[in-house]
């Protein structure tokens, strides 16, 4: 099915081909007709679906389409993401699809962590299209520099992490403001009850749209699960990118802390590496991903939340250093690979203690990934088990150590006891 047949004009058909899209994706092949009707769309997508080109083109024709005021630029089309680096990517690709219109439009991307000045100074005369995280765009609210009392379209882009980030109370203040008349497109890799309230409560009627992980995914990466001992896992990673000749390699960690710490070991070895968290300013942020993208950083050492803003077209292998805390957030991390048809390989180390949270991945994604050991990295570690319970007695009957099973002393017995015993002149 080709592009013009989904309604988009010949600018944006020619956009998408020249931006490397040969055929609408699932998600877009259904997402941008509904979207040109005006219709609400929930669409449940996966990383690397093309969620982004899906409402970007419909949403860039509908503003092309529209009549406004040539004055002043008001608000079309209000796009709310978690991290500034997917706000920097959705605010690339909304330009690059747009390059081919008549007239283009003021594209403004708002994230902190970095001087609102600029930014301020960038909306003057307005804006067209605002990609924009929570709570910068309240600041900016706060400052009267853009209103959005005239939004035709609201999009929330990956909404999970939106509340995962604690923006709960900044989308009701965001939400007050818009008008109530509006298109709302609202995306989100999965579906739990405070995303399926927040859902309930912005869209009309909506069009469903459900991308399986497995089919965006999945079927072209290898995964790979391999035992090693915690403190061999630095080194681990050293001889398989040595060994392997990895161009780039994006490892994900549990901490910022970790994420400094191996990249720096790395470095130590003679490797290329970067370490990509939430603490580092936007202009390394910034950098580390060029470079990335360039191939001058073999590879990047990432807690997931800063990682959500990585995207390489052709990233070759995904190492999970440190295992992700939930089965979704591990498809999030593997999704990062294997795109665009492109193969792909992700590899787990998997210590002794978190073998039986790997196991517990695989149950939840139908998976079953064979363990493998690498020379020379063997691992000797073994599990910590459990402390023994202690034996049991039945209620009402004396237990070894004394006291009655079932009946705790409590501080009024036991100041009795003690009373007694000076009574009776025993120590206690």
């Amino acid at each position: 099915m080709p592009f013009p047949s989904l309604g988009l004009a010949p600018a944006l058909s020619q956009a998408a081909t020249d931006a490397g899209y040969l055929a609408p994706t699932q998600i877009q092949g259904t997402a941008i007709p509904a979207i040109l009707r005006g219709q609400d769309v929930l669409g449940l997508a996966q990383t690397g679906s093309g969620k982004t080109a899906a409402f970007s083109l419909p949403l860039l024709q509908r503003w092309a389409e529209a009549p406004r005021h040539r004055s002043r630029r008001a608000v079309h089309t209000l796009v709310l993401v978690p991290t500034r680096e997917l706000a920097a990517q959705v605010g690339e690709t909304l330009r690059i699809l747009g390059q081919h219109l008549h007239e283009r439009p003021k594209i403004a991307v708002l994230f902190g962590g970095v001087s609102v000045n600029p930014q301020m100074m960038g909306l003057r005369g307005g804006a067209d299209i605002v990609v924009a995280t929570p709570g910068r765009l309240i600041d900016l609210l706060d400052h009267n520099a853009l209103k959005i009392g005239n939004v035709s379209a609201l999009v929330l882009d990956e909404a999970d992490r939106l509340l995962d980030l604690g923006f709960a109370e900044e989308l009701q203040r965001i939400l007050a403001l818009l008008p109530a008349q509006r298109q709302n497109l609202f995306f989100s890799a999965t579906f739990v009850p405070a995303v399926e309230a927040l859902a309930a409560q912005l869209l009309n009627d909506p069009l469903r749209i459900e991308v399986e992980a497995t089919e965006a995914t999945v079927p072209d990466i290898a995964q790979r699960a391999i035992e090693v001992d915690t403190s061999r896992r630095t080194q681990l990673l050293r001889h398989l990118v040595q060994q392997q000749k990895w161009t780039r390699v994006l490892a994900f960690v549990a901490t910022k802390h970790a994420a400094e710490i191996v990249a720096d070991k790395l470095r130590k070895a003679g490797i290329e590496a970067e370490p990509f968290h939430g603490m580092l300013s936007q202009g390394k942020r910034t950098q580390v991903v060029a470079d990335f993208k360039a191939s001058r950083v073999q590879v990047v050492v990432a807690t997931d939340l800063a990682a959500r803003g990585i995207d390489i077209a052709q990233l070759p292998v995904v190492v999970n250093y440190d295992l992700p805390r939930s089965a979704t957030d591990y498809v999030h991390r593997i999704g990062r690979t294997g795109r665009a048809g492109e193969s792909g390989l992700a590899v787990s180390f998997i210590t002794a203690d978190a073998e039986p949270h790997f196991r517990l991945i695989e149950k939840r994604q139908g998976l079953s990934v064979p363990r493998e050991r690498v020379e020379g990295f063997e691992p000797v570690e073994v599990a910590v088990a459990a402390p023994a319970a202690k034996p049991l007695t039945a209620p009402g009957v004396q237990s070894p150590n004394g006291g009655i099973k079932g009946k705790r002393p409590s501080k009024k017995d036991k100041l009795r006891e003690a009373a007694a015993r000076v009574a009776t002149g025993n120590k206690p």
